[in-house]
């Protein structure tokens, strides 16, 4: 699966975003990685492969601490300069874009959402509180999206369990038994590819529906 990449300049260094395009597309699902990895992770590189046949173009974007080769992702506030910086491309076809991410990458398209005028917000592995630590609530990114919100969840996220999600306007898919990288283990019922495959039917649901209000 090829797509086509474009490195874009922003305020935080060069950001680098690349293309799975729809042949008739109705919108743009850009999608931001999270803290410890990139673009390569399972949830994105699967989304990237189903949803162009949907009529989504899907567009991965590398945050520029991940384009130049560093370990550590830097603070909440320049991952949202990045984030900005790459919008002017995602908005370039003239669609509707959901925003979108895995982990810190829910966040930023969270924290960002009414800001850029985002269609919606899809937060894969949204990390709802740092293991162990549910007293340090995240919630109020969440719920302060102000736009049509989808959480994809793992069953066992240490990140937050989908039982812990407070009630809100925002959606709710739980990937059965999956981890927050949405790794399911050998011994579960629902093996890998059916595990990826919830979560790329709940959002052609998700995003069918958006298409029905608009």
């Amino acid at each position: 699966m090829n797509g086509i990449r474009e490195e874009i300049d922003t305020d935080a260094g060069t950001a680098r975003v690349t293309w799975y395009e729809a042949s008739d597309a109705r919108w743009v699902l850009a999608l931001g990685h999270g803290a410890g990895g990139g673009v390569e992770a399972r949830d994105l590189q699967a989304l990237a492969a189903v949803l162009p046949a949907h009529g989504v173009t899907v567009a991965l974007v590398e945050q520029p601490w991940r384009v130049a080769g560093k370990k550590l992702a830097p603070a909440p506030k320049t991952l949202d300069v990045g984030w900005r910086g790459v919008w002017p491309a995602l908005v370039g076809p003239g669609l509707p874009v959901i925003a979108g991410g895995r982990s810190a990458g829910a966040r930023v398209a969270c924290r960002t959402a009414k800001e850029l005028d985002a269609a919606a917000v899809l937060a894969l592995s949204f990390p709802l509180h740092p293991p162990g630590k549910p007293e340090k609530s995240r919630a109020g990114e969440l719920l302060g999206a102000g736009v049509p919100t989808l959480v994809v969840q793992g069953g066992t996220d240490t990140f937050g369990r989908p039982e812990g999600f407070p009630e809100g306007p925002h959606t709710l898919v739980e990937v059965p038994h999956g981890d927050h990288g949405f790794a399911v283990p050998k011994r579960a019922p629902l093996g890998q590819e059916a595990a990826l495959k919830v979560i790329t039917d709940g959002v052609v649901e998700w995003i069918a529906s958006l298409s029905r209000t608009r």
